[in-house]
C-alpha cells in the first residue's frame, strides 16, 4: 500500500532555528497484510510540540528523548482509527492514539503501543486527547500538583510564562481551578494577552514585548509570586523569579527560550538569578510528567470532567494537510499560536 509521510529532511543544529525545509513528504509503502497482535491505522491527528525542538538534533540533550534520524519518519503524539484489526482488544472503528505515532497517513501499528479512547469524555472533540485531554493537559495540571504545592484559602498568587501556549494556557486556568487567587500570565501580543484574561479568566497578562516585565509584575501581583509555572527560561524567567516570596515554588516545565542554544537542561540560571532562588529557598526542580504516569487516569477524566462543565477553555491551531506539518512546527516555534498546535491529516 502507497501511503505519504514526512521524514527529516536536515538538522538545523543546535544554535539553528528550525525552517519548513527540515521535513520532507515524501510517498513509501507499508505491507498489505496485517500480522498478528496489529492494526492498521488511518492517522486523523498529528501533535506538533515545543519539545521535539530537541530531537532535531543528534544529541537531544535528554535521556528520555530520542533524535530523530535523517531521512527517517518523525513521530509523535498521534491520533487515528483502526482500519483492520487483528489484536485481540481493538476492532474496526476504533479510535487510539499513541506517544509514537508516526507523521504518516496510513500505518501499521503494534496494537499493544495503543490506546482506545472515548470520544464522549471530549464531547466529540478527539484532538483533544492530544492537548487537553492529553500529556498537555496532564502536564499542567501534574507539574501544579506535584510541583506547585498550591493550596486552597493560601491566596497564592501565580504566574505562568509563555501562558498562551498549549500548556500555559492550560496551567493558568487549572491553577485557578486548584486553588490560586490570583493568575498572571506572560505572552508575546495584545491579542494573546487579551484571549487570556477574556477568554480563559486569567487576572491580567503581560505583553513581554512591550515595557518592562519586572515592573509590570510588581504591579499586577503585590504580595509577590508564589507558583510560578515556567515554560520559557531565559529573562523573563529571571524578571518573575526576582518577585517571587520566601518558599515559594517554579514548576519547571519547559524552557523553549533556551532550545536553539548549545546549552545543557534545564539551563543553569545566571548567577544573580541563582543568588535570589537560594537566598529565598525557591524550589526549581525538573519536572517530567512520564514520571507520574500512574496518575494519568484519575488525571485525564479530571481534565474531561472540567471540559465538560465548561470550567477549562480549550483553544486549538488546526493546520490541514500532513504535507504543510513542517510549516506547522516552525510557526509553532516561532510562537505564532494560540493553543495547542494540531495537524488534521484525515477526514
Amino acid at each position: 500500500m502507497i501511503v505519504q509521510r514526512v521524514v527529516l529532511n536536515s538538522r538545523p543544529g543546535k544554535n539553528g532555528v528550525p525552517m519548513a525545509e527540515n521535513f520532507r513528504l515524501e510517498q513509501s509503502t507499508i505491507a498489505d497484510t496485517v500480522q498478528a497482535g496489529q492494526v492498521r491505522v488511518k492517522t486523523l491527528y498529528l501533535s506538533v510540540d515545543p519539545y521535539m525542538r530537541c530531537r532535531m538534533n543528534e544529541d537531544t540533550g535528554s535521556d528520555y528523548l530520542q533524535p530523530w534520524q535523517l531521512s527517517e519518519v518523525a513521530d509523535g503524539g498521534g491520533i487515528g482509527v483502526v482500519e483492520e484489526s487483528k489484536h485481540q482488544n481493538l476492532a474496526k472503528g476504533d479510535f487510539v492514539t499513541s506517544f509514537t505515532w508516526p507523521w504518516q497517513t496510513v500505518a501499521i501499528l503494534d496494537g499493544n503501543s495503543l490506546q482506545k479512547l472515548v470520544p464522549q469524555l471530549v464531547n466529540g472533540r478527539l484532538s483533544y486527547f492530544l492537548g487537553a485531554a492529553g500529556i498537555t493537559g496532564l502536564t499542567a495540571l501534574l507539574g501544579i500538583r506535584e510541583k506547585g504545592h498550591v493550596a486552597v484559602g493560601a491566596n497564592q498568587t501565580m504566574v505562568v510564562s509563555g501562558a498562551a501556549g498549549a500548556c500555559g494556557s492550560l496551567a493558568g486556568q487549572i491553577g485557578r481551578l486548584e486553588g490560586c487567587s490570583r493568575v498572571v500570565g506572560i505572552a508575546g501580543t495584545d491579542e494573546k494577552c487579551s484571549i487570556l484574561v477574556q477568554e480563559m479568566g486569567f487576572d491580567a497578562a503581560i505583553n513581554y514585548k512591550k515595557g518592562d516585565v519586572a515592573k509590570q509584575l510588581r504591579e499586577l501581583c503585590p504580595g509577590g509570586v508564589d507558583v510560578y509555572f515556567d515554560n520559557v527560561g531565559g529573562d523573563i524567567s529571571d524578571a518573575v523569579i526576582s518577585q517571587m516570596n520566601q518558599n515559594s515554588h517554579i514548576i519547571l516545565c519547559g524552557q523553549i527560550s533556551q532550545y536553539n542554544k548549545d546549552v545543557p537542561y534545564p539551563p543553569p540560571l545566571p548567577a544573580d538569578t541563582e543568588k535570589i532562588r537560594k537566598e529565598k529557598n525557591i524550589t526549581r526542580e525538573r519536572f517530567l510528567v512520564l514520571n507520574y504516569m500512574d496518575k494519568q487516569e484519575a488525571s485525564v477524566l479530571q481534565l474531561c470532567q472540567w471540559i465538560q462543565e465548561g470550567k477549562l477553555k480549550v483553544r486549538e491551531t488546526v493546520v490541514e494537510g500532513l504535507a504543510n506539518i513542517g510549516a506547522a512546527f516552525q510557526s509553532m516555534m516561532n510562537g505564532g499560536n494560540i493553543g495547542k498546535q494540531i495537524v488534521s491529516v484525515s477526514k
